[in-house]
This record gives C-alpha cells, structure tokens and sequence, in this order.
C-alpha cells in the first residue's frame, strides 16, 4: 500500500469514492451512535492560536442555535431510535450563547448525559450562568459534565495558545466548578514533544494542588489531542486498511456521533458528519436525522490522521 507513505500529494483527497492511487477509499457506516453534538455557535470571548473552528469574538460563520433548535433534533432522537446516551455541546464558547442553560435542561430532562466543552473563563462566570449551572446540578447531579480546555497543565505553555492570563482565568472559573459541586473533565494538547505519561503526570499534579477531583489517567477525561495540521502529509484510508491496522470502522468517530449546526444565513440547522469538520461541504449530510444516516467516505485528511491512524501505520 505504497499510497498510505508516500510524500504530500495535492490528488489525494479529492474523489470521494477513490483514492489518488485508484483503490476504493473507506467509508464508515453509523453503526453505534452515542453522541449527538450541537455547535452553539463559532463565536468566542478569545481567538486561540490553532483553533481546528477558527473561533472567535468576530467568527460567525455558525451563528446560535436556539432551545427549539435543539429540541427539535431531540424529538427526532426519539422517532429514530438511535440509542443516543450523550448530547454534547460545543462552539465557540458555548456559554456565550444565551440560550446555553435551557439548551442543556432539555437534554438532561429527558434522561441523557449532558457534556459541555467550554474555557470556563468570563463567559460562563456571568451571575445568570452560574445561577443556571447550579440549578442544573442540583436537579440532575453528575448528569452533567463540563470539559474544560485547559491546553497544558502550565500557564505558559496554554497562554502561549489562548493568550496571555487565560490560564488563570480559566483556573478561576475551575475553582468556582469545584466549589459548586459540577463535575469537570479537561481537554488539553498533545503538541509539546512530551510523552503522553508525562503530560497527565502534570495534569495529576496540577489538579491535586488545586482539589479538583478529576482523573489524570482516564483518557476519556483528561483527553489530549493532537494538532490537527492539514499541511503535513497523511495516508488516505483506503477498504484495505481496516484490515492491514486490524482496526474496525466502528472505532471511528463518525460510527458513533453526527453534529448539528446552523450556517449564517442558512433557514434552518443541518447535520454534519464529524465536530472536526463543521465547515466542508462534502462531510454535510442533511437537514434532518434520517437524511445523517448515511455512511461517511474518508475523503479528508483529519479523517485519516486524527481518527483512523492515530499513530499506527498502514504500512504494517
């Protein structure tokens, strides 16, 4: 599979069916869905340095999604039957949506788990949000996650991405989480040239200093991700791979989740493939659940590098 090393090529990428080699390119069917996300919006309070959304305090290219936006695809859970356990919530900043604490109510009112990813900076620290959260946690408990991003577990290596003071702005919306009972999880980055045992061994220490009762160990609560760099060269996934990496499509993350957005002009939300890729035309699948049913050609390279490979080779 001489295609899965050879060096940068502008071809690949481009048939969704076929990759530039010619052999049939993967496709991932929705086979187990647990997550359905809803993008709040692409605005942020901050503008960070290797945003994969390009967020910021002037990005609208997703404007907000409302509560009957949200119920509406929550209505449509039902008639689908997927099994969905989680309804996520991303942006942006989702606690500059002002629609943020009823959105999460009616996910959480009809027994899913609720994970919020936010910076826990200004944005959720407004008394009307903070009101909200802890009513949130006194009716439904650890029902409802917020998953920081906390980039590296020092101030200088995560102000070096989001500015300078985020870090303790966000450690201080962190301590205001501990103290109201809310229970957190951290997403940081796997780009410092540190093995993955000595980033949550800072993580560890960190939150042992600062009494924050999260797992450093637990890759689904401390979760480091890697950059998501679309200049260097990556393999296409072909129909062979699943087999040379002795991986199953299930493992992937559009097997499992699908996103709801709402493009700026746009009359009504849609449904995209994967939270990585909110902007490509190709990975949107329609307007409703039914029409996100459809399997999902690997035809982009986070599709490759972020999901599939991560770390392996096909050339194994």
């Amino acid at each position: 599979m001489k295609d899965m090393i050879d060096a940068l090529d502008t071809a690949k990428f481009q048939d969704p069916k076929v990759t530039a080699k010619g052999d049939a390119r993967a496709s991932v069917a929705l086979t187990q869905p647990e997550t359905l996300w809803f993008n709040t919006g692409t605005l942020c309070n901050i503008e960070c340095v290797n945003c994969y959304i390009e967020s910021s305090p002037k990005n609208d290219r997703l404007v907000y999604l409302t509560t009957a936006d949200v119920e509406t695809y929550l209505d449509q859970l039902d008639a689908r039957d997927w099994g969905v356990r989680e309804i996520a919530f991303t942006g942006g900043e989702p606690f500059m949506n002002p629609d943020m604490i009823a959105m999460a109510d009616a996910g959480l009112a009809r027994g899913y788990d609720v994970l919020i990813l936010t910076n826990a900076m200004r944005p959720m620290m407004r008394k009307s949000m903070r009101e909200g959260l802890e009513r949130l946690v006194a009716t439904y408990g650890d029902k409802l996650t917020l998953r920081i991003s906390l980039d590296h577990c020092s101030p200088e290596e995560h102000d070096a991405e989001r500015g300078e003071g985020a870090f303790e702005k966000s450690l201080v919306g962190m301590r205001w989480l501990r103290d109201a009972g809310i229970r957190m999880a951290v997403a940081g980055r796997a780009m410092w040239h540190e093995s993955d045992a000595s980033a949550r061994a800072g993580y560890a220490a960190l939150y042992a200093k600062e009494g924050f009762d999260i797992d450093a160990s637990n890759p689904g609560i401390t979760v480091l991700f890697p950059e998501m760099d679309e200049t260097v060269d990556v393999p296409e996934i072909t129909t062979e791979c699943w087999g040379i990496l002795n991986k199953s499509p299930d493992s992937v993350m559009c097997s499992s989740s699908r996103m709801v957005v709402k493009r700026k002009g746009a009359a009504t939300p849609t449904v995209v493939a994967c939270t990585l890729l909110p902007y490509e035309p190709e990975f949107e699948l329609g307007a409703s659940l039914e029409e996100a049913e459809k399997p999902v050609q690997l035809n982009h390279p986070h599709c490759a590098k972020f999901c599939v490979l991560g770390g392996a080779s096909c050339s194994a």
